[in-house]
């Protein structure tokens, strides 16, 4: 019997057929990292797989029997998934929750102005970021626009090598004496976090001669004229392509692993035990939702009732409209599936290193997250602690019990509160990131390959 707890690195564990499906997921999650740089982008290729692996729209389906596929999705920015199992729905259901919104910057309504024969493009940036990291990086341009007449316009500009990038000029070195005298959550005024769009002039044009030019240009590509800016939704990310890191290949570095690193580890845990389990007896969920970066407010995020909206489609086409959801909930378990701070070699003064996340040790279990006093946490009950715990050792999942980092030296939230308000025995679940919030996050891969065997795992209780 082992009665300390230490905590130990995966590859040493792992055999030769199982590093071979490291390597085999990870690949894969790249390339997933790569197409889904925004929620749009997730959710559309999270439909292609899905439908690729059978499973159908809810709204086209009238009788949801045991081994049904089913999605629902909620204005194209959140996904509710779900494989119906043998037991009762009263009993309850195993729910994994991920996010897949990251933090970026959004083009403010009308932003395209000119100045100095320069055109550019005002942004408003979107969660919690170091303004400085967001300056002088390739950054491409993704998004939606609706004319007029209601049409869906795509824009993706900057991913292919043949196409340009955009950025924002941060301030030379030799005329920042003033500015790096600020703070480093001031010296980058956001109201200066302008794009670069374009510097050549209409001819024809009397004044704003760049910016004319800039309309004409996004006229002939797209049909768009400025006031369309106010119909869309468009968004700056890094250009750069997520890829192996390190000059052993053990890590992965790219853009919006928090939480994208969660939501693809949890359809491929649904979808693959989906294929190899086709008698589940609990029914499970998966849910990809926006908006938890700002706090889980609005119509796609967690705190939407489009969910409990699914959940009676569920019962109602499964033909138990005996089962109340308010019941269903109060027997569920979830997984906030939520990315976790990393202990970081060289700014490890700011974690509790004895419950701190390390690198390579598997995938994180947080009974609490919030700051402070737990503010604003779901503080998950030993129970039920000990019921996932228990789930992970009989499966052979490395976990570590983590904490976000020391008191008071910051904090963050998930979605876990919400599912806990409804009655859901929630625990917070998911993958330890370095330089999480930056353009370029960096996780092991043996951890994300964790994350998913402990998805599975979850799901196959």
């Amino acid at each position: 019997m082992e009665l300390k707890y230490e905590k130990k690195d995966i590859y040493s564990s792992l055999n030769e057929k199982e590093l071979e499906d490291v390597e085999l997921f990870t690949n894969d999650y790249i390339k997933f990292l790569n197409n889904c740089k925004t929620e749009y982008l997730c959710v559309e290729e999270a439909i292609k797989i899905l439908n690729e692996n059978g499973f159908l729209d809810i709204k086209n389906v009238d009788k949801l029997t045991p081994g049904s596929k089913v999605y629902f999705v909620n204005k194209d920015k959140s996904l509710f998934v779900s494989v119906i199992g043998k037991d009762d729905l009263k009993e309850g259901v195993n729910i994994i929750g991920a996010h897949i919104d990251s933090p970026r910057l959004d083009l403010k309504p009308m932003p395209l102005y000119e100045n100095r024969d320069v055109g550019l493009l005002k942004t408003q940036y979107y969660g919690g970021i170091k303004k400085y990291q967001w300056m002088s990086i390739p950054l491409a341009m993704h998004g939606v626009v609706y004319d007029e007449n209601g049409n869906k316009i795509k824009i993706s500009i900057g991913e292919n090598e043949e196409e340009p990038c955009f950025t924002i000029a941060d301030l030379l070195p030799h005329l920042a004496k003033d500015q790096m005298k600020a703070n480093a959550n001031e010296f980058i005024d956001p109201e200066k976090m302008s794009v670069l769009f374009g510097t050549i002039k209409d001819k024809e044009a009397k004044d704003s001669k760049v910016k004319t030019n800039i309309l004409k240009i996004l006229n002939a590509k797209y049909g768009i004229k400025e006031i369309d800016f106010a119909r869309s939704e468009i968004s700056f990310v890094p250009s750069f392509k997520a890829k192996y890191v390190g000059i052993d290949m053990s890590m992965i570095g790219g853009y919006g692993q928090d939480d994208r690193v969660c939501a693809y580890s949890t359809l491929r845990a649904m979808i693959d035990l989906a294929k190899e389990n086709s008698d589940i007896n609990k029914t499970i969920i998966a849910m990809i939702v926006d908006k938890e970066e700002i706090g889980s407010i609005g119509n796609t995020s967690m705190s939407t009732e489009a969910f409990d909206l699914f959940i009676d489609m569920l019962i109602k086409k499964t033909g138990k409209n005996d089962v109340n959801r308010l019941e269903l909930y109060y027997n569920s378990k979830m997984l906030s599936a939520d990315v976790s701070a990393c202990v970081d070699p060289v700014f490890e003064e700011v974690s509790d290193v004895q419950n701190g996340n390390m690198l390579g040790c598997g995938v994180a279990l947080e009974k609490y997250t919030g700051s402070g006093g737990k503010y604003n946490s779901s503080d998950a009950n030993a129970k039920f602690v000990s019921t996932v715990m228990s789930i992970f050792e009989k499966n052979n999942v490395a976990y570590q019990m983590g904490t976000l980092g020391k008191i008071e030296k910051g904090g963050g939230g998930t979605i876990a509160y919400i599912l806990a308000n409804k009655g859901v025995d929630v625990i917070d679940c998911g993958t330890p990131v370095l330089a999480m919030h930056s353009p370029f996050e960096v996780t092991s891969k043996y951890d994300v390959y964790m994350t998913y065997r402990a998805y599975k795992a979850f799901f196959n209780n």
